[in-house]
């Protein structure tokens, strides 16, 4: 019996290793095109603002040891071509050899994860301009950032890695600047977590263009000029941080069903619509708990935990003594740091809101991580959203100084229970001076909710 795996970050490795663990006597082969496997690709930015730390400090498992001490056949540079699925076998090409071969299987798992969207203009081939997907990417980066001498930067894009990346540069001591063609960094995010945001952007003296598109970047001697409809930006290095889409191309020319999201449609058990594959991770949608439909929000979180699912269902589709697991679904809690702050988010926002056509309203409240009597007192803002009528949390978000990131969890937790507005304001949370005032600010978010909706009767 014999499963194979596409893809050897997150979900690839952690289906490979359930898959181990299932049945010890089943072959498990890894084919990943890359030079590396099972790493935290969340610590890149952080990583590339370190000098002293090598990248490969973000490699939880190599492949070698993958091989040695579990059992597991992971070929790296071995990249998968195509996917027969009615004679069961991948086709692949040996880079390091140089040379092709077939390889059958009784199972097969996707996990090809996901790739870094590159706007279509001229220039972002040139050196010096690079995305942040992978450990590659990394070394490349902190490469040029050792080599040449970076005074000034763009990162394009004001998501979640743009401004981390805005982050670590400055930190680099290189002044930034950021292009984002949308109207408000953090597309998505509420205008009160945004605003916050963006005053620390410019707190930290990051140059925040929105509303702005870039249009080529060219080479000048040593230096680059990004040229956007705003003006020409004079640099050593850009970074394009615009988003990442479902690498979906292996199913789709296989026959593989794909969702309305675009990455693989499956079921709770990983299943995708041919027999005996099954998808997980970044390539994969995922049942959204609060919409109650199919999803694709990309988060190693989500990667994790859909790959050992997917390997426990493999091993069983085998014919191994794998088991009948089920991943119970998502609410989108993410978050990520901003310079001196913590923003995070769970469930909807209001575009997804008004997409979904739910009438809901949005409350935003402002309160304090710690008791006013003690020391070290920052603000945090909070807006909550609920649905009109049953009073349910439909989603939070959240930013300040601490604690943002595990407050958001009480958020997530609610939502996975389907809790209202006015059961989450009579939760029995912690109360200490160091930790958080009498009312914490998740318990004044909910009450300000609840007042929200009472108007709106």
């Amino acid at each position: 019996m014999r499963i194979v795996v596409i893809g050897g970050v997150a979900a690839g490795m952690s289906a490979a290793s359930q898959a181990r663990r299932r049945d010890p006597g089943c072959e498990v082969v890894v084919l990943d095109r890359g030079h590396d496997i099972s790493y935290s690709a969340c610590g890149m930015p952080y990583n590339i603002g370190d000098p002293a730390r090598g990248v490969d400090d973000l490699v939880i498992l190599n492949a070698e040891t993958a091989r040695s001490e579990r059992g597991i056949d992971v070929r790296t540079r071995h990249a998968v071509q195509a996917i027969d699925v009615s004679r069961r076998v991948v086709k692949i090409a040996d880079l390091n050899a140089g040379s092709d071969y077939e390889l059958s299987w009784d199972a097969l798992v996707i996990a090809s994860g996901a790739t870094a969207i590159r706007p279509a203009v001229p220039g972002l081939d040139l050196a010096g301009v690079f995305v942040l997907r992978d450990l590659t990417d990394a070394r490349h980066i902190k490469r040029h950032l050792a080599d040449v001498k970076v005074s000034t930067a763009v990162v394009v894009g004001a998501g979640y890695i743009g401004i981390e990346m805005a982050d670590v540069l400055h930190g680099l001591g290189i002044a930034v600047s950021m292009l984002e063609k949308a109207d408000q960094v953090l597309p998505g995010f509420a205008p009160a977590i945004v605003d916050v945001a963006a005053h620390a952007l410019e707190r930290h003296g990051v140059s925040v263009q929105t509303a702005t598109s870039l249009q080529r970047v060219q080479r000048d001697g040593v230096d680059l000029l990004v040229h956007s409809d705003r003006g020409v930006i004079r640099v050593q290095i850009v970074i394009v941080a615009v988003g990442v889409r479902p690498d979906v191309a292996l199913a789709r020319e296989a026959g593989i069903a794909l969702g309305a999201s675009g990455a693989i449609a499956v079921d709770s058990a990983m299943r995708t619509s041919a027999p005996g594959v099954f998808a997980a991770g970044d390539c994969a949608e995922a049942h959204h708990l609060v919409l109650g439909r199919p999803s694709w929000i990309p988060l190693g979180t989500t990667a994790n935990k859909q790959g050992k699912v997917a390997g426990a269902n493999a091993a069983r589709a085998a014919g191994a003594a794998g088991g009948d697991q089920h991943f119970g679904g998502i609410v989108g809690s993410a978050g990520f740091k901003c310079f001196d702050l913590e923003v995070a988010r769970t469930g909807l926002g209001s575009s997804e809101i008004a997409h979904a056509g739910l009438d809901a309203v949005a409350a935003v409240s402002t309160h304090h991580t710690r008791a006013r009597s003690y020391p070290g007192d920052k603000p945090i803002t909070t807006v909550v959203y609920a649905e009109r009528g049953s009073g349910r949390l439909l989603g939070a978000q959240m930013i300040g100084g601490e604690a943002v990131a595990k407050r958001i969890d009480v958020f997530a937790t609610a939502l996975h229970a389907r809790m209202t507005l006015a059961q989450i304001e009579a939760l029995d949370l912690t109360y200490a001076p160091p930790f958080a005032p009498v009312y914490d600010p998740i318990l004044i978010a909910a009450s300000v909710g609840v007042k929200a909706l009472a108007k709106r009767r």
